[in-house]
């Protein structure tokens, strides 16, 4: 329990059902259709395409989602591919012509085919309730008739406004400035988008008008993106993969997201004694950072497309973490670190809900960087997203853009569960950082036995380009010690991700929100 005495949040308690996300108003829409009889699946995915329109640069309907969910009365978790892929033209070899070493993320060929929309369409269709016009109401609403900017979110658009180009401004700026607090955002074109999706279904968005307003503005900028590309959009259900820390089981999404990573750097993290350290002392950051840079190296050189990523039963075998443990020098930090290749980002927002019934849902939805690829159609305003760059451009690589493929993705959400039950859906946004911090989060809870909002609130850190990057919340004497291992500590500008959790009990559920972002929990 926190102290009292402090500036802190206490976990919010219900018995009913609970959503935790970035955006105080997705939380109520989400709860609100929770109150109309709708189930979890229904009330994550309106509140999910509402954060579009409240954090318009962290995602939208043309970006990707990926979804982990267990059933009301089962203890099966599965798992919803929702991430787009590259357009039939890709072509690795023509960009290295080029002379590119990357995919420029302001590209159009950084832009893969938008996958959210057809995942959310199919869960709805299979898992939820309510239907889609009904789901889809709120976000309608709201695209409508604006949505105040908040303080996070104005913070945010100062800097990534930049990004946008062509139709961008338009649609994302006011007066050719960014937006800022209290300024209203409204979306007039999406609203009239999410209407035709709710009356019509994906084809509504793959097809037809709205497909050709992305495309003109795709090839205006370069792409060489084509209508079949967007009418052969879809998701795919798939199988979980699963680690364990403690008593604990975790369930991550399977390649092309990142959470092998999340898994890989626990089972590397087992093999020192952490909970007989200072949650917030210099030895078990060192550590932390030592295996995070381990880990993401096994990251870069193998996670994929699901079909290329062929080494995943290697890098969470218990063999693989032993030796990569035993590279670990606790009085030394490593002098020529392996590079994290993955162009940073810290675009993302969560969403988790669990309902009366206790189907538990746990959705990560993204454009990648702040207003993904900055390019926006003309008349509806959908901001595409910049995923291809997550794809590498070394010939014969598994990441190697290419047509057809997906790229390696950052967004993970995550779950947890005890004795084959589940009892907490999780996810920590925040780009690159988002596996370290799904290891952080549980050895926070597992480790030091802090309650989920605790273990959210701590102070974070993340090895990154040489650096290692810790929030304030670190003492001095820390940040020394970790100087003196050869660690070149420096202090982000910005906090490092924003985490969302719910606790599943007998009789009730505990949400946790982090202060990090504008958002909260909310419950009945």
């Amino acid at each position: 329990m926190r102290d009292f005495h402090l500036p802190g949040r206490s976990p919010v308690f219900a018995g009913n059902g609970i959503c935790a996300t970035s955006h105080p108003i997705a939380a109520q829409a989400a709860l609100d259709i929770l109150k109309q009889g709708g189930n979890a699946m229904d009330a994550a995915i309106a509140g999910a395409v509402l954060l579009g329109i409240c954090e318009p640069h962290m995602c939208g309907i043309g970006g990707d989602c990926f979804v982990l969910w267990s059933p009301a009365g089962g203890d099966d978790i599965r798992a919803l591919n929702g991430s787009g892929r590259a357009c039939a033209a890709a072509d690795a070899a023509a960009l290295r012509a080029q002379g590119l070493d990357t995919i420029p993320v302001g590209s159009a060929h950084a832009v893969t085919i938008p996958g959210a929309v057809a995942g959310f369409c199919h869960l709805s269709q299979t898992q939820g309730r309510l239907g889609l016009d009904a789901v889809l109401a709120p976000a309608i609403r709201y695209a409508e008739e604006g949505v105040p900017i908040a303080p996070r979110v104005a913070q945010d658009l100062a800097t990534c406004s930049a990004a946008l180009q062509g139709h961008g401004p338009a649609h994302f700026m006011k007066d050719g400035r960014p937006l800022r607090v209290g300024d209203r955002f409204r979306a007039p074109g999406q609203a009239e988008v999410l209407r035709r999706i709710a009356q019509h279904g994906p084809d509504a968005f793959y097809t037809g008008e709205v497909a050709e307003d992305m495309l003109a503005a795709l090839h205006a900028a370069g792409g060489r993106q084509t209508a079949e590309d967007f009418a052969a959009a879809r998701c795919d259900e798939t199988v979980p993969i699963r680690g364990t820390y403690g008593p604990q089981e975790l369930v991550e999404h399977p390649p092309n997201g990142q959470g092998a990573t999340a898994i890989l750097l626990l089972n590397i993290l087992k093999h020192f004694d952490l909970a007989a350290m200072d949650p917030l002392g210099a030895r078990r950051a060192h550590l932390e950072a030592e295996a995070a840079k381990l880990a993401y190296d096994a990251r870069n050189r193998i996670v994929a497309d699901p079909d290329a990523t062929a080494r995943l039963e290697a890098m969470l075998a218990p063999e693989t973490a032993a030796r990569l443990a035993a590279l670990i020098d606790p009085a030394r930090a490593m002098t020529h670190p392996p590079p994290l290749t993955e162009a940073v980002h810290k675009d993302t927002v969560y969403i988790t809900v669990v309902d009366r019934d206790r189907m538990a849902v746990s959705l990560i939805y993204s454009i990648f960087h702040g207003f993904g690829s900055g390019i926006a159609s003309e008349k509806f305003g959908i901001a595409m997203q910049n995923r291809g760059a997550g794809f590498t451009l070394e010939k014969g690589h598994p990441n190697e853009y290419g047509p057809g493929k997906r790229p390696m993705h950052t967004i993970i959400p995550g779950m947890l569960c005890e004795g084959g039950r589940t009892v907490m859906p999780f996810g920590v946004m925040g780009g690159q950082y988002q596996s370290s911090g799904h290891a952080r989060f549980i050895s926070n809870m597992t480790d030091f036995g802090m309650d989920p909002q605790t273990a959210i609130d701590a102070p974070r850190l993340f090895p990154d380009g040489g650096e290692l990057r810790m929030e304030r919340g670190f003492a001095d004497p820390v940040r020394q010690a970790l100087a003196d291992l050869g660690h070149k500590v420096v202090t982000p500008d910005a906090p490092l991700g924003g985490a969302q959790a719910i606790r599943i009990q007998d009789g009730w559920l505990e949400g946790a929100s982090d202060p990090r972002k504008d958002g909260c929990a909310i419950g009945y």
